[in-house]
């Protein structure tokens, strides 16, 4: 996928007072129950910081509180947080790579291993897509797509 087929949303799209459902775009991340819980957060951080900065109009607008202290805006249009076994989750994120319109956004463990970025990125060059061994890994893309490729999976509840 180019930065041309990353899906976005149009400013007109951005309705923030319908239910979520609503929207065009649907946002999951699918996360590897045994994945030990601060790796797992890290990368849902981390997928999420990179899917904020790749898609137009994912988030909202910020408000002030009753103090009148500014928040930012999160996503209006929300995110699930589904689990997925290692094997589904590279089944998911191999058909969603397929699959037109879909941004992948992903964690692959070797960019929880190093401590040099460089170091990650050169591992991954050299690692075919079936060995990437990902923690977690986001999807955005027509509502209907990403509802195919994710049935049946269930929200992460601990």
């Amino acid at each position: 996928m180019t930065a041309n087929d990353v899906p976005g949303l149009l400013p007109t799209e951005v309705i923030t007072d319908e239910p979520t459902r609503n929207a065009r775009l649907k946002w999951v991340v699918l996360v590897d129950p045994a994945v030990p819980a601060g790796e797992m957060v890290n990368a849902v951080a981390c997928i999420a910081a990179a899917t904020g900065a790749a898609v137009d109009n994912l988030l909202g607008p910020g408000g002030p509180d009753a103090d009148g202290v500014d928040h930012p805006g999160l996503p209006w249009a929300g995110c699930s947080v589904l689990t997925a076994t290692a094997e589904e989750l590279a089944a998911v994120r191999a058909k969603a790579v397929a699959s037109v319109g879909v941004l992948v956004v992903d964690m692959p463990r070797s960019a929880q291993t190093h401590r040099v970025y460089d170091g990650s990125l050169a591992e991954l060059a050299t690692t075919a897509p079936a060995d990437l061994a990902c923690r977690a890994v986001g999807l955005v893309g027509p509502r209907n797509r990403i509802a195919a490729l994710t049935k049946r999976l269930p929200l992460l509840t601990s």
